[in-house]
Order: structure tokens, then sequence, then C-alpha cells
């Protein structure tokens, strides 16, 4: 503790020394106020205000009655409604933040309340700062600590520049807003959420606001910005496939509790008619040798057959099946494509650290049940057939669809390289807004009570 202390005297030492430079065009009272590492260890994003005040030439930008009155207003009225975009009011300095301050500093303004009005300016900066940041990567990201976003520019991303240019802008309050996720789900989330403060709807309860704000907290860990999408969504068992404003719809079937489908996001570049399954090395030893063992014409029941490490297919007799028992890790198994394939007639692939993709499958029966965690972690999808003729369509290669047709008729081998590849979301959300009201599924994998308590500690 005693060196994480240190670290930051440092670190605000640093800060202060680089504003030295920058008096001549910050300002006399917002310089001198950033210069306090007492003010500065009180900012969410530090180095972003700094670099804000520096960038546009000026002192103050909020408390000046020379400035656009609309704007300093509008900007406290943001973060006075952060309850409405799923944040916490607590995070955004309101407690030192008024209209009545705003107004007196702007109007009246006091040479003997100076200090007070740079730290007023200086906190409506970093409040609006912090919730341009949260807006977009959320509060409990888990792939950027605070620390990194003030630091550095993420996927093109940076919140003072942002705040910058909304000052140029006519919609003010637009430009911040649009800082948010594009993602559609999140704007049915948040508009929901926004007409139930607004209209003061007492029908929304607790527990459904509870998941609202959560799920829009993990929509903003969704970097994608295209309008164009695959999102899965585990709890919901469904995949959509979103297109501009047209949206089709697959039942999914997901992975086991104990085998959990990851979220992640990638592109799908290509698909495959009439696969084989190679079989991860787990499921190998853990179901399939059991079963050779105690029945050899198992593997040809299913078309499975076993290469030894050189990939050269292995004959399996009891000798052999002694020495594969022995050392399985010195073994694979592959099933044949056909009726009986484990994938199905198609599967789609997409990079990913998690060696997962979505597939077609032989079991069409498990899409009538209601809960559909039953995979091994890989993503089954009724109708594979008709998402990758979707995908055609979609990559202008319409004329391809007889073949793909053909192709899963007779299972022949044949790969569907799209020139435009597809964003593919896989995510886990609790919360949807179904036909204008929120619609909760079950929690299969147990996520939401870590994230609940996240925001119930920050209440």
């Amino acid at each position: 503790m005693k060196a994480l202390y240190i670290f930051l005297f440092i670190s605000l030492a640093i800060l202060s020394t680089a504003i030295y430079a920058q008096d001549g065009k910050i300002g006399t009272e917002i310089s001198t106020a950033l210069k306090d590492n007492i003010y500065l260890s009180r900012l969410n994003y530090p180095k972003s205000v700094i670099r804000f005040y520096t960038d546009n030439y000026s002192g103050y930008h909020w408390t000046d009655s020379r400035q656009r009155h609309d704007q300093s207003e509008i900007a406290l009225a943001m973060l006075a409604q952060a309850n409405h975009y799923g944040l916490s009011l607590s995070d955004y300095h309101l407690e030192n933040l008024s209209f009545e301050k705003l107004k007196q500093w702007r109007d009246f303004p006091s040479e003997k309340n100076q200090k007070e009005r740079s730290m007023f300016d200086i906190l409506l900066t970093d409040g609006l700062i912090t919730f341009i940041n949260d807006l977009h990567f959320g509060k409990y990201n888990p792939l950027y600590h605070k620390s990194h976003i003030d630091t550095s520019r993420i996927n093109g991303f940076c919140a003072d520049e942002i705040l910058s240019t909304a000052r140029l802008q006519t919609d003010f309050r637009g430009a911040i807003r649009n800082a948010q996720p594009k993602i559609k789900a999140y704007t049915d989330l948040q508009a929901y959420l926004d007409s139930s403060y607004t209209d003061n709807n007492m029908m929304t309860s607790q527990a459904e606001m509870g998941k609202i704000i959560i799920n829009m907290e993990r929509l903003r860990w969704i970097s994608m910005q295209s309008e164009n999408y695959i999102m899965v969504n585990i709890p919901s068992y469904t995949l959509e496939f979103h297109q501009g404003d047209e949206m089709s719809d697959f039942k999914v079937v997901v992975g086991k509790p104990t085998s959990k489908t990851p979220v992640l996001e990638s592109e799908i570049n290509y698909f495959s008619t009439a696969p084989d399954w190679r079989v991860p090395q787990s499921i190998f030893r853990k179901e399939m040798l059991p079963e050779i063992l105690k029945d050899r014409s198992y593997l040809a029941d299913h078309n499975y057959s076993i290469y030894d490490g050189s990939g050269n297919k292995v004959i399996v007799n009891a000798s052999k099946l002694r020495q594969i028992n022995n050392n399985p890790y010195n073994y694979s198994v592959r099933q044949s494509s056909g009726q009986d394939n484990a994938l199905g007639a198609v599967v789609f692939r997409f990079q990913n650290p998690y060696g997962v993709y979505l597939h077609d499958t032989a079991q069409k029966q498990f899409f009538d049940r209601e809960k559909r965690a039953l995979s091994h972690g890989c993503v089954r999808v009724e109708n594979a057939d008709r998402l990758a003729a979707m995908l055609l369509s979609y990559d202008g290669s319409e004329y391809k669809i007889s073949a793909l047709e053909n192709a899963v008729l007779s299972y022949e081998k044949k790969d569907f390289v799209l020139s435009q590849p597809v964003p593919i979301i896989i995510t886990y959300l609790t919360c949807l807004i179904k036909n204008g009201k929120p619609t909760l599924y079950t929690d299969i994998y147990q996520f939401d009570k870590s994230l609940e308590n996240k925001f119930n500690q920050n209440k």
C-alpha cells in the first residue's frame, strides 16, 4: 500500500510539472489549480482534464460569461440525470456542483472566489469526461482500467476530444450521447430506462431496473460499431442477424454451465459445408474413449476415425486400444461428414482464442426445448443453411446460393469465403426489451450477482 501511495504521488508530481509548461495556454487560475496534487487526486481522469484545458487554449470553460450558457446548463443537467443512463449520480462530483453555483460564478464573478470557481470548472470537466467514458466503456470494463483509458486512445476514442468537439456542435447533448453503443439491444434498454425516469413509471420493479442497468453495462463493453452484425445472446438462446433496421432471428443451443460458451467479438470470414469434426481432446478422453473401450463398434457406428500424432489413420484392435488408453494425448479423433456429423451440414468459422464456432447439428430435436444450454461450448444454430444463404445475400453473392443448397443436400465439402466479413458478438444479456417491455432471462451461468454487487456498492 505504501508503494502505491508513492507511485500516485510521483505520478501527480509529473502531471503538475507538465502543467507549468502550459501556463500561457491554459490560463492562470485553472493552471494554478491543476498544479495542486490534492486537487488532481480528486479527479477521475486527471490526464484527460489537463489535455482538455491545454488543447483548447483557454481558462474557464463552464463558468465564463463569455461562453455559451446553454452548454454549461446542459452539461450539468446531463450529469444530474446520469441515472437515466444506468449510471450512478455519485460518480460525477455532483456534491460540489449545482446550478446555483454555476449561475453565481458565470453571472457574478468575484475575485475572492477564483479558487473555488476554478475547481468548479475543473470538476465539471472531469465529471463530463467521466460520464463520456462511462457511457462508452462502462464502469467495470474487464478489458480497460480507468488509468489506461486516461492515458491512451482506445480504438480511436478519446473522451476529452469528444468533449472538445461537442462544444463546437449545435446539438451539444446529442454529441455527448453519441458516445454510447449503437447496438439495438442497448438503445432499447436506454430508451426504456429513460422513459421510466421521465414518466415516473412505477410499473418497472427494482429488480427489473437492476437487470436493465447491468445489461447496459455489458453492452458498453462491446467495441463493435457496425450496423450490420450477428449477435448471439447466451441466456435467451437466440442469434440475431442485424442488417441496418432489419433483423432475422434463429434459435441456438449454447454451452452447458460446465462448458460455458465464451463472451467474445470477432468476424465471420467464411463458412464450409459438409465439415469433418475434429473432436476436442477433452471430449475424446472424457466421453468417447470410455465408450470405445466398452464397444469398438462405437467408432464405425458414429463415423469416427482415430489418428496418431503424425496424422495417420489408426487401425483399432485390442492391442492398439490398450496403447490409446495408456497415452490418449498421442491420438485424436475425427468424425467424417454426413447426416450424423455433430457439426451438421454447415459450420461458420471466426477467429477466437477459445476454439468455438457456429454450426449446424444433427440433433435438431434440441431446438424444441425451452432451455438449450446443452453443448460443449460451441453454438448450434437452427436453420443454419438459411443463415448461410443470408450471409451470401449480404455479401452480394446471391448467385452462390444454388451451389450452397446443392452442397448441403449432397454433403459436398465446399468453402464460401465472404468478401465482407460479418462482425459477430457472443454476449450475455439477462434482460432485453421485447414488445416495449423488459423480458428477463435465466442467469444460466450465474454471472449477474458479481456485477449487481459492484453497482450496489457504488450507490
